[in-house]
């Protein structure tokens, strides 16, 4: 196993610590084999392909899978060790499944007064109010979950999880069972959820996507094993991971809106000392947002051309490049915008033909159009 971690026992209060060994309760091909620790802040997204452990390791962590030894902690609150192995209802978690799994005898209201019954009363991470208008479902409680759509649904079942008042919240791919429409509609109330929370959650998804629009920190596993760990936007940026080696190799990049120019349809995001154009949405002047960036979408030229019709023209320094393994008539170069890091795929002969080099000043061109909130 690849162990990303440095923790021995626990030595941190403030993160959620992971040590589990493989099962040995009952036979089975897979194991899980890791010691990690989570921040106890933002979100935290697990990802990896399907088979890879990620909804084991929740169930783990939740107390739903009885049958692996390891030691789990938040805060210095030990909920498995050795000795002591706390039951599902007695560790301070909410739990978002695929499926919404909402009573279908009780009212959207009435699901919400169950998990308030349930409540930890030590503690208040969000009240009712803020519940119903962070997730705009209060015309939604006096129906039953038949009479919802399967947005709604998970809507509700994000508010019933967060009621119980937990520590910890836990999301096992709360978008998988939506298509894709369904998807944009829930993700704006996912984004305001995460970025207003103050309690960590661990987010599971397969989709590059949602984890770049959603997580801080990234914990990448493979057949039970960590294989990378690290903040989302410095380990997508880079080169030699697997990110850098997907078909859609990209970066995040954050910053805060500027400008708008309704006439054009556009926003202006500061990204260091420079600004980038994306077409516009919901946001408004000064809010803080990220934007993806495909490699594949950004060109690099050595000087200014003012006659072009892309709109974003970056000044940019070269800080690496390396060939695509799978690809080697493929170079993927990594660009640096002051501190934030942007890849670029290009062919090697482009790379060539420019002559480019390690620390190069180029201009890194990308089309408005691509970039994607």
């Amino acid at each position: 196993m690849k162990n990303m971690s440095k923790m021995k026992g626990y030595p941190s209060s403030n993160t959620l610590n992971v040590s589990i060994s493989q099962q040995t309760l009952r036979p089975s091909n897979f194991s899980l084999n890791l010691d990690i620790q989570i921040p106890n802040s933002g979100v935290t997204a697990l990802f990896g392909p399907s088979g890879s452990g990620k909804t084991t390791l929740l169930r783990c962590i939740a107390g739903l899978d009885k049958h692996r030894q390891g030691n789990i902690s938040l805060n210095g609150e030990v909920w498995q060790s050795d000795s002591i192995s706390l039951p599902p209802h007695r560790r301070p978690i909410g739990y978002v499944f695929q499926e919404a799994n909402l009573f279908p005898h009780l009212t959207a209201g009435e699901n919400l007064n169950f998990a308030i019954k349930r409540a930890d009363k030590t503690q208040t991470v969000i009240s009712y109010t803020d519940v119903i208008g962070l997730m705009e479902i209060e015309p939604l409680l006096p129906q039953y979950p038949a009479q919802l759509s399967g947005g709604e649904r998970q809507r509700i079942a994000i508010a019933r999880a967060l009621l119980i008042q937990p520590k910890l919240l836990l999301m096992d791919e709360p978008l998988a069972a939506l298509d894709e429409t369904l998807k944009q509609e829930i993700l704006p109330y996912l984004e305001q959820l995460c970025h207003s929370a103050n309690i960590p959650i661990i987010y599971v998804s397969h989709s590059l996507d949602e984890v770049i629009r959603l997580a801080d920190h990234m914990i990448v596993l493979d057949k039970g094993n960590v294989i990378e760990e690290g903040e989302t936007q410095a380990l997508l940026g880079t080169l030699g991971t697997s990110f850098t080696r997907h078909q859609d190799a990209s970066v995040v990049v954050s910053g805060v809106v500027i400008k708008q120019e309704n006439k054009w349809g556009l926003s202006w995001l500061k990204i260091g000392n420079q600004t980038i154009g994306f077409k516009q949405g919901k946001e408004k002047l000064g809010d803080t947002m990220r934007l993806r960036i495909q490699s594949k979408d950004v060109s690099l030229s050595l000087s200014e051309q003012e006659d072009s019709s892309i709109l974003n023209r970056l000044h940019v320094i070269i800080d690496d490049m390396i060939k695509d393994p799978k690809d080697p008539s493929m170079m993927m170069v990594r660009l640096l915008v002051d501190k934030t890091p942007i890849l670029a795929k290009i062919t090697a002969l482009s790379a060539h033909k420019l002559t480019l080099s390690k620390g190069q000043k180029v201009i890194a061109q990308i089309k408005s159009v691509a970039l994607l909130h």
